[in-house]
């Protein structure tokens, strides 16, 4: 069964990694420090909650990106390594660790509500159209992604 952030058993999951992180964890791969990570992360949800709004991309990046989502679904794969992000959500700034947990913790609990209220966007700017189902697995994959790369 794949992973979904729909699943009270897998977020829990999810946010007992995000509470067992400290200031101290070391990225395996990337630029962001841990701060940043939990910071680039909240901003990811926010897109689901409709707190970020960001122009779809061009024809071609856009069938990159719907190719990717076919393949994640069916394969049950990861997100690559050093993936680019919209410039939006690129975090390169300084952040403050216990915050930016929380805001991550309280971006969970937004699109959680999100979720059950039924509000969830019928579309994403690289996917192109999601369903329910599709933005929970990919929610979960992208937090899964960044929990490990910092070896959570």
């Amino acid at each position: 069964m794949k992973k979904s952030l729909h699943n009270d058993g897998d977020v829990k999951e999810i946010l007992d990694r995000i509470n067992f992180l400290s200031i101290n964890h070391k990225s395996k791969w990337g630029r962001m420090n841990v701060a940043q990570m939990l910071e680039h992360c909240s901003l990811i949800l926010k897109i689901a909650t409709g707190e970020i709004c960001i122009k779809s991309s061009n024809f071609v990046i856009c069938t990159l990106g719907a190719a990717a989502k076919y393949e994640m679904q069916i394969f049950n794969s990861g997100i690559p390594h050093n993936m680019p992000t919209f410039k939006k959500l690129i975090v390169n700034f300084d952040c403050d660790f216990e915050s930016s947990k929380q805001h991550l913790i309280q971006s969970i609990k937004d699109y959680l509500e999100i979720f059950k209220s039924q509000k969830l966007p019928h579309s994403h700017p690289l996917f192109g159209k999601m369903t329910v189902e599709s933005w929970g697995f990919f929610e979960y994959k992208h937090l899964d992604h960044h929990l490990k790369q910092f070896n959570i």
